[in-house]
């Protein structure tokens, strides 16, 4: 949306978000890192592109009409952006959550009037045990009449919301990516991101990132980590035909180091998974060298972390 005109909903805010360059925390000897700041949209998140997505494509479908609710399960930033479209169109959502994720997403996804159901974590990490849970549960929900359940993991629409990402990114480089990271949940941005450069004639190497503590892509095994919003355990299906041409690891301290340094040396605050991506970008940027642009996503904004310790180290 242009920034001289007005939306006719907060729907019409979505996307169209800025990209900057990473001054003080890119080798200064290696490519520019430049990081897409996806907290610009109006949850504070790059799911809302998702869920405006799969809501209206559902809608087209005739697989959603007036008077039926909404269901997912959700670390909380898929929940909140849900929760959001589903008040601006009129439709009820229930969620599915769990205390292994921020409180500050549990109250954003009530604050729009989602109806939360809690599902118990081990311990408050996020594990494969956690999601197989969750997936019992919202198939008895997504059972019951007129509902519709987006199904995030396995949801077309999802990939072609994230598409714009992908899109943008290549119009604001003006063509000029050598590399793109992201950390993969349901893979959905992944994939649309690499469909969308791809669609544009890009030749950027493409590289899927998970924790190193749960390494299903790179070695096969899940395991337990606290980096909300990504690294279910498994393969997801939107990443099951690998849409990339590499998957690395990244260490969890790794991450939260990042998230803590973008803060304090680049005034970006961002939250574990975003601090994952520029962590690797920051990586590539050392291996790709000087002339080269590696390009990633600052997925949401830290202001969801507050409560918890990512920023302890800060205070």
């Amino acid at each position: 949306m242009s920034t001289t005109s007005t939306a006719d909903s907060v729907l019409s805010a979505i996307g169209g978000t800025p990209v900057v360059r990473l001054r003080r925390v890119a080798p200064a000897a290696g490519a520019d890192v430049i990081v897409k700041l996806e907290s610009v949209n109006p949850t504070g998140s790059y799911k809302d592109r998702m869920a405006l997505a799969m809501i209206e494509g559902a809608e087209a479908r005739g697989a959603l009409r007036p008077g039926m609710r909404v269901v997912e399960f959700t670390g909380g930033s898929t929940g909140s952006s849900l929760a959001m479209v589903c008040a601006a169109k009129g439709y009820r959502f229930v969620v599915l959550s769990s205390d292994a994720f921020s409180q500050e997403k549990l109250l954003t996804m009530q604050a729009f009037g989602a109806e939360l159901r809690m599902v118990p974590s081990d311990g408050g990490k996020v594990t494969p045990a956690l999601f197989e849970r969750f997936k019992k549960e919202i198939a008895a929900l997504a059972s019951e009449p007129d509902t519709f359940w987006t199904d995030q993991f396995h949801n077309e629409d999802a990939v072609r919301g994230y598409m714009s990402i992908g899109s943008e990114l290549w119009e604001q480089t003006g063509g000029r990516i050598d590399a793109f990271c992201g950390a993969v949940g349901t893979g959905g941005m992944l994939r649309g991101v690499s469909r969308a450069l791809r669609d544009a004639g890009s030749r950027a190497r493409i590289v899927a990132l998970e924790p190193s503590s749960s390494p299903a892509l790179t070695e096969g095994s899940g395991g337990p980590h606290r980096v909300e919003g990504i690294g279910t355990g498994s393969v997801p299906p939107h990443m099951a035909d690998r849409p990339y041409d590499e998957a690395r690891s990244i260490d969890e301290a790794d991450a939260r180091a990042m998230a803590n340094q973008l803060a304090r040396e680049e005034g970006l605050l961002v939250g574990t998974s975003s601090g994952l991506n520029i962590a690797a970008a920051v990586q590539l940027a050392r291996e790709l060298g000087p002339g080269k642009t590696v390009a990633t996503v600052a997925v949401d904004t830290g202001l969801k972390y507050l409560a918890g310790d990512l920023f302890a180290a800060n205070a």
